[in-house]
Parts: structure tokens; sequence; C-alpha cells
């Protein structure tokens, strides 16, 4: 079994669903509301173990009822949570609104997320016992930094996901074994807005980059090969928060059981493709029974697209 840590937050998503996204300065009336525990982090995690790893949490949760409903949530999807933090104050939140087309819009408060800021000694024990360690840019970067150089020395592969977007430091991105970033992130990171232009030009820092592309699929890049565009099954979004980590999770999964990249890709495709059509972010996520049944019987999978 794959055995994966995830370094990254934990938030309480606040989602409201409308019609259409409001304007700035505009009022609309929502059809409906659910909070549903997310965050980067903790989003990978569950994604990660639900596609058949062996999943343990660094990041932190605060003293509130969120908290605690993010912990036993984690706990119940199977991911160890022993080095998961509890803050004094609040837990993080994401303020999600999702309209009729499966888009979104989020704010992130980071609360109890924004004081893990360093490793402590059993953190750095822990990532050393796995395959891979998968970060995001939800947590403060020192520690982000911190993760992934402590996993560089002990020979375990990297997964980052550059978001938020920002200029990420060269020590992180020397540190980075595999870049995830959607096409708008790539865009942020390199000045390039031509998706294959842009993996290019990550791999002068990386050695290799997965460009998500929503429902267009995505591309691979790698230094020393021709860059590899994989399409995503056609399906009805019913809602597209936490498809990049579905997409990251299971990619990681299906990586560390040695399936080469092609094969990768289109079997997290085909996760994300399944999470779309439900509501919310970590209730969303398909398990590896799911994800095997649709990757081998793709019609299945289409058989309610647009």
């Amino acid at each position: 079994m794959t055995s994966i840590v995830v370094l990254g937050s934990t938030n309480m998503d606040l989602v409201t669903y409308v019609p259409r996204a409001p304007a700035l300065g505009e009022t609309v009336t929502g059809r409906s509301f659910r909070t549903i525990p997310g965050g980067k982090g903790a989003n990978q995690a569950v994604a990660a173990a639900r596609a058949g790893a062996e999943v343990a949490m660094i990041g932190a949760v605060g003293t509130d009822d969120f908290g605690v409903r993010l912990r036993a949530t984690l706990a119940h999807c199977a991911v160890d949570t022993d080095l998961l933090r509890t803050a004094e104050g609040s837990s993080g939140t994401a303020h999600v609104v999702v309209d009729d087309d499966g888009g979104n819009a989020i704010v992130v408060v980071p609360g109890a997320n924004g004081t893990v800021t360093s490793l402590s000694h059993g953190d750095e024990a822990l990532i050393g016992t796995a395959d891979a360690l998968l970060l995001q840019l939800e947590l403060p970067l020192s520690v982000v930094v911190e993760g992934a150089v402590t996993a560089r020395r002990l020979g375990v592969r990297t997964v980052l996901t550059p978001a938020p977007a920002q200029p990420l430091p060269p020590e992180l991105l020397a540190a980075t074994d595999l870049l995830v970033p959607n096409e708008h992130e790539a865009a942020a990171l390199t000045g390039l807005t031509d998706p294959r232009a842009a993996a290019q030009a990550l791999l002068r820092d990386v050695p290799e980059v997965v460009v998500t592309l929503g429902a267009a699929g995505s591309l691979y890049a790698a230094r020393g090969v021709e860059p590899l565009a994989v399409p995503a099954p056609r399906v009805r979004a019913v809602d597209t928060t936490g498809a990049g980590d579905t997409f990251v999770g299971a990619l990681a999964v299906a990586l560390g059981e040695g399936r080469p990249a092609p094969e990768a890709l289109a079997w997290a495709q085909t996760a994300a493709a399944l999470s779309v059509q439900r509501e919310g972010a970590s209730t969303s996520m398909p398990y590896r029974v799911e994800i095997e049944g649709a990757f081998r019987s793709p019609h299945i999978l289409e058989a309610d697209a647009v």
C-alpha cells in the first residue's frame, strides 16, 4: 500500500449554492447552504485515502466545534490524525459560492492553519516513513519549504500544488519533484497563458509538471520527453469544488503504485470526474472501487454527460 503524508490545511467549507455568483456590491438569493469539511490539505488526504493509500495528516485545527468535526471527519476517512495539532482559537474556514454551472469562488480564512509555522521532530520522522509528501500553499510558506526540504533530504517524493497562487521561493522549487498547478496558477508562475509553454518554462525549476485544465483534462511535461495531453471524461458538473485536490490525491496514489504517467493521469482524471458530479469537496471524493469501475468502463461515467 502506498504511504502518503499530507502537510496542509484543514478548513470548514461554508458553501452557498446560487443560480449565479453575485457581482461586486450585488445581493443574490441562494438556494441552499452546507458546512462541509475541507481545506486543500485535508481534501488531498481524504482523496488519497479513498483511492487506496495509507495516509497521515500534519496540520492544525482550532478549539471550536469545527475543529472537532474536522478531526473526526479525517479519522472517519482512515486518515491518521496523531500529528494533527489543536491550536487555541478558530479553525480555518473557506467561504464558497457555487453557481448552477458548478463553478465556484472561494475566500479562505486561515485560522488555526496559520499557527503551523515549523515542523516538530515527530513531523519529520513521519515524513521519513512516506513514499510521497503532498504540499499546498494554505499553510505559512515557511513550513511548506521546511517540509519539502525535509522530504528531499529523506528521499521522499514531493508533490506540490501551488495554490493559492503566489511566487515560489527557489528553495521550494529545488525540493519539488512534481509540480501540479492548474492553468491559471501555471500562468501566474510563468507569465505565459499557453499551458504547454508554461509547463516547459516550469521545467527549468522542477523535473516534472502536470498542468490541470479542468474539463479539458491535463498536460504532463518532464525533462527530456515530449509533453503528453490526456483528455478528461465528459461529464455533467454539479460542483467543481475539490476536483483539483481529488485529482492530486488520486494521482499520488497511482504514481506510488508504479502506474506509467498516461495511465496515472487518466486514473486521476476519472476520480476528479466522479467528484464533480456530486456536491461538496471531501464529501464528493470517490472510493477506489468507484474509480476502478469507471476507469475500466468509461462509458458508464460519461452516460450523463452534456
